[in-house]
């Protein structure tokens, strides 16, 4: 028997519901504009307490799937948990949230902006102008305090959104595209206060197209391309979709030892590599020992989250992918 989408939604939130270890569950997330399907069936679960990155190139999804998390829009099917909530909205006040549109008014002092953003989720305002101060002084930026926001450059107007985004302790962080427009060393501090609000036990969720943030930072990863998840779960786990690289220089050109040689090893002059036999690397240098190949050199590569990334969404999807980070590059 066919079920309907409310009996479909009661069914979904039975199976998702009281799962304390998770901030975020979502099931068959959909969400259709026009006739076109920007989010097609997205299956989420983000641990409390994780660095979760939603990893993919521009358009394939990932804010549209932020802003039907947060309630600010709602799916056309599936079903989400926030915090312990079935509606986003009931735990407003517990989460941040960085949106890929920045905004400030730029009559605002600093302090004040963050004081306003606070505010939007509950927090006092003579609080929240305290704690602007506070957190602007915390990251050097208590000398701005007093300014406008039409006087700070891009980069610091920036990150007074990301205070302001913090400014209420959330326990949920949310941060779309927050590394875009900031320099090396402002991306460098970012990435700092991320893992300092994980080792506090903030769950942080960002969503990124460039994969070397998502590598330093995350734990679990979901990679969206097309507005499907065709892989979600730990870094390491992505990583090992691809067996580590052997490379392998040898004293001796030929022997017994060319038998332990997987079928996709290659030479380069005097340099050999193929991808680590199941059996492990004892058995290989074991044989490679017996057979007298003379080992000069032996070293093991393990994936990079790119090569995962290409393994798992496809070649266009990491085209895609690295056409975004040469634009944000360029900027």
């Amino acid at each position: 028997m066919k079920m309907d989408l409310r009996d479909w939604r009661v069914a979904g939130n039975a199976a998702i519901a009281g799962d304390a270890a998770l901030a975020i569950e979502a099931r068959g997330l959909v969400k259709r504009f026009d006739g076109f399907t920007a989010v097609d069936g997205i299956d989420l679960c983000v641990p409390k307490g994780a660095i979760y990155g939603i990893l993919g190139p521009n358009g394939a999804g990932k804010t549209t799937t932020l802003r039907m998390l947060l309630g600010i829009i709602d799916p056309d099917a599936g079903v989400r948990r926030i915090l312990d909530a079935d509606r986003p909205h009931d735990v407003a006040h517990a989460i941040g949230y960085l949106p890929e549109e920045r905004g400030l008014y730029p009559a605002m002092k600093a302090y004040e902006a963050i004081a306003f953003v606070g505010a939007l989720r509950g927090l006092p305002l003579k609080q929240g102008r305290e704690r602007g101060r506070a957190l602007l002084e915390e990251h050097g930026l208590g000398f701005a305090a007093d300014r406008q926001i039409r006087q700070l450059s891009k980069g610091m107007a920036q990150q007074v959104q990301i205070l302001g985004t913090l400014v209420h302790n959330p326990a949920l962080v949310i941060f779309d595209e927050p590394f875009s427009g900031l320099d090396a060393i402002n991306q460098g501090r970012l990435e700092r206060m991320i893992r300092d609000l994980a080792e506090k036990g903030t769950t942080v969720i960002f969503s990124t197209h460039v994969i070397a943030h998502a590598e330093r930072l995350c734990d679990e990863v979901a990679i969206i391309a097309g507005g499907k998840v065709p892989f979600a779960g730990p870094v390491d786990v992505a990583r090992d979709r691809i067996p580590p690289q052997v490379r392998l220089e040898t004293r001796e050109p030929d022997g017994p030892w060319r038998a332990a040689l997987p079928g996709d090893a290659r030479k380069d002059g005097s340099l050999w590599s193929f991808s680590l036999p199941a059996s492990g690397v004892e058995p290989l240098l074991r044989a490679l020992i017996e057979g007298e190949a003379g080992i000069l050199s032996l070293s093991i590569e393990r994936a990079g989250l790119h090569d995962a990334f290409v393994a798992i969404a496809g070649e266009a999807a990491a085209k895609a992918l690295e056409a975004g980070e040469t634009t944000e590059d360029a900027r």
